[in-house]
């Protein structure tokens, strides 16, 4: 079973999870010829504070 693990900034509605879970399982399934029930799709939401580009947090990024 195909397991994908997506680490996204918090703060993303359910509804665009659901639409990425949809597209994710929709082409893994096409691509590896498996049922779409077995792809699991986990989200991680990540505050902006712990996610950092570079030497910078997103949270002074965004402040920037």
């Amino acid at each position: 079973m195909p397991f994908v693990n997506i680490r996204i900034l918090e703060g993303h509605s359910q509804e665009r999870k659901d639409e990425i879970a949809k597209r994710v399982s929709e082409a893994i399934s096409e691509i590896a010829q498996v049922p779409k029930d077995v792809v699991w799709v986990v989200f991680e939401d990540i505050s902006t504070d712990n996610w950092y580009v570079g030497p910078d947090s997103v949270t002074r990024l965004r402040q920037k």
